[in-house]
């Protein structure tokens, strides 16, 4: 997830040098926190938050073919 989470994001911002995705596991529950250069988050974000919805959504499918709920969380 980690890998698949990094792929996506680090071709939307300037600086992927400093992007850091971050997972941690709970049972069934996974959350990953992605951090950027602050000029660059509002690419992750997106306009009205369709950019940051369209990483989540393609996460959320990745992880229910694990059997796995995701939570993102973009700083």
């Amino acid at each position: 997830m980690k890998e698949l989470i990094t792929y996506l994001t680090s071709s939307l911002v300037e600086h992927p040098e400093q992007l850091r995705v971050q997972t941690r596991r709970s049972g069934a529950n996974l959350f990953v926190d992605v951090t950027a250069a602050s000029s660059d988050v509002g690419r992750l974000i997106g306009q009205r938050g369709r950019t940051a919805e369209a990483i989540r959504s393609v996460a959320q499918v990745a992880a229910a073919r694990q059997g796995l709920r995701v939570s993102v969380n973009i700083d």
